[in-house]
């Protein structure tokens, strides 16, 4: 005879469904013994800028890219000079301090090591972006109030 399962508590990923919700988090992961739950979701960010679709041809349904391909797409995406800084969290991404004030960066701006570039609010907490290195910054690569991932680039300093 085989071994009988455990039921699934279905209340317990319910609570943890709800508290991705009210937390805004991606993913909640629980250990109990030998039961290990995991909850997670995909966000949508809405694009920052209009996306005007290209006229549709008739064509065979698409195929996931194969690695080549895949690395393909990865050298056309957008060449920048300069360093990449790159969020250090999931959240959302605020350009001023507080609404309606100064922003921290603007294009065109000498930053110094240290300088506050970007706030991302995670989990009601603010955390504070400093520049990584002095330079220039050549490109905001975020708009206010905008959610961010672990990695996205958000400014550009040369």
């Amino acid at each position: 005879m085989g071994e009988r399962k455990p039921a699934m508590n279905t209340g317990l990923v319910k609570e943890l469904a709800s508290i991705l919700t009210e937390t805004d988090l991606t993913e909640i992961e629980i250990e109990q013994g030998d039961l290990r739950i995991r909850v997670s979701r995909e966000l949508y960010a809405a694009p920052a800028h209009a996306v005007v679709p290209a006229p549709m041809a008739p064509a065979a349904p698409s195929a996931p890219l194969a690695p080549a391909e895949a690395t393909a797409a990865a050298d056309a995406a957008p060449k920048r000079s300069g360093h990449e800084v790159p969020s250090p969290m999931v959240g959302t991404a605020y350009l001023a301090p507080a609404p309606g004030a100064e922003a921290f960066i603007e294009v065109g701006k000498t930053v110094k090591e240290g300088d506050t570039l970007v706030i991302i609010e995670a989990m009601k907490t603010m955390n504070q972006i400093p520049a990584p290195r002095s330079g220039t910054v050549t490109e905001i690569l975020v708009v206010d109030s905008q959610p961010v991932e672990f990695g996205q680039p958000l400014v550009v300093i040369a």
